[in-house]
């Protein structure tokens, strides 16, 4: 697809950038899967009708090498994981210990390619972000795969090669945020002993994969938000402003990385929480404009409406770009041709389907978001640095 340039955003001295690739248009995951839905390819597509990439902001995703892959991921399985996708077959055995060719991690046609470009994309981001930019790279994200097993739709763990490539590059400390609906373990396990890294998740409690209790520090360098069903903007706010910043800025990093799943938005299918996309937008603005580089990460979200919409105003406010009312009848035909087997038609709001923001839902700060702050910031980060 031709990429059409847009002038510059007024006021910004880099312009942050994009990478994305032509593989998430090849259909994945098969029949009634979550992630069989449009996502990234949808993101560049209506970023493209808006006008918003700028000549060279986008920038094609490497594939990873076997190589770099095994930088965090055990050897026998990056070779377990090719295999079976070459043979397009995996037996008992394999399954069972890699959790490859289940219904949560299907086989399908180009899974390795596909798996080993999104972690070429994240470390692309955090290669490109070493001047002192944002990054975008919405195909990342995939928080809970393991070095030696797949995990909740995961192959590899892309977050992790950000980390890994920011530090790689000589940065002491990094800092890894997690505003998913789900706890990011992959990632939070794979720095738990590593003291240059410092993870914050803020996650829906008592979901899969059950873990991320607020008690949880890992070996001392993590800190878990769990909020209840029902999380709002006004509370998404609070924690940003009373928690997560806080503790940024007591552990002074020199990078940060998101993981900014959308299935925390009202109306995805996975989860029950009710956040707009503005508010989402907001917090992503706030971590961002603290630090002197950032890699922004995708993650879940299977309501390819709120999903789409959500990356692709993401996008417009990181480069400064004003988000318009109403979508151009080409997007609004774009999200009109949308389709998911986990939604049905008639709750299908119409606000989907002809603009970028939601409405934002304000609310109370509940007492058991109102107590998380104090929890998390009883023992400083700055301790998880040698």
């Amino acid at each position: 697809m031709l990429i059409e340039a847009a002038k510059p955003a007024s006021g910004q001295s880099k312009l942050p950038l994009f990478v994305g690739s032509d593989v998430y248009r090849q259909a994945a995951f098969g029949q009634h899967h979550p992630l069989s839905i449009i996502r990234v390819s949808g993101v560049v597509d209506l970023c493209a009708m808006l006008g918003w990439f700028d000549a060279g902001q986008y920038c094609e995703s490497p594939q990873a090498s076997v190589d770099q892959l095994q930088q965090f991921h055990l050897p026998a399985y990056v070779a377990a994981l090719r295999e079976a996708d070459e043979r397009g077959s995996v037996d008992k055995a394999v399954r069972d210990r890699y959790r490859i060719g289940t219904m949560e991690n299907p086989l399908f046609p180009g899974l390795f390619r596909r798996a080993s470009i999104a972690v070429g994309g994240s470390i692309h981001a955090a290669e490109l972000a070493m001047d002192g930019r944002v990054v975008f790279h919405p195909s990342g994200g995939t928080h809970h795969g393991r070095a030696d097993r797949a995990s909740g739709f995961c192959y590899f763990n892309d977050p992790v090669f950000a980390v890994l490539t920011f530090l790689d590059k000589g940065l002491e400390r990094v800092l890894y945020a997690d505003l998913d609906a789900h706890h990011g373990d992959g990632v939070q396990d794979a720095f738990a002993e590593d003291p240059r890294v410092l993870t914050i998740s803020i996650h829906e409690e008592k979901r899969w994969p059950h873990s991320g209790l607020v008690e949880d520090r890992a070996a001392g360098c993590a800190r878990n938000l769990p909020v209840p069903r029902g999380f709002n903007d006004s509370e998404l706010d609070f924690l940003i402003d009373n928690a997560v910043v806080p503790l940024a800025r007591e552990f002074e990093p020199q990078a940060l990385v998101i993981t900014c799943g959308v299935d925390g938005l009202e109306g995805d299918p996975l989860s029950r929480l009710s956040l707009s996309n503005v508010g989402l937008w907001r917090a992503v603005e706030k971590l961002v404009a603290e630090q002197p580089r950032a890699a922004v990460l995708g993650g879940g979200g299977y309501n390819p409406w709120t999903v789409i919409r959500c990356w692709s105003g993401l996008w417009g406010r990181l480069g400064g770009r004003p988000i318009p009312d109403t979508l151009p009848s080409e997007a609004q035909d774009l999200l009109r041709s949308l389709h998911c087997d986990l939604i049905d038609e008639d709750e299908v709001a119409e606000s989907w389907l002809t603009t970028l923001a939601d409405r934002p839902n304000s609310g109370p700060v509940r007492a058991e978001v109102e107590r998380l702050p104090g929890l998390v910031l009883r023992e400083a980060p700055s301790t998880c640095v040698a």
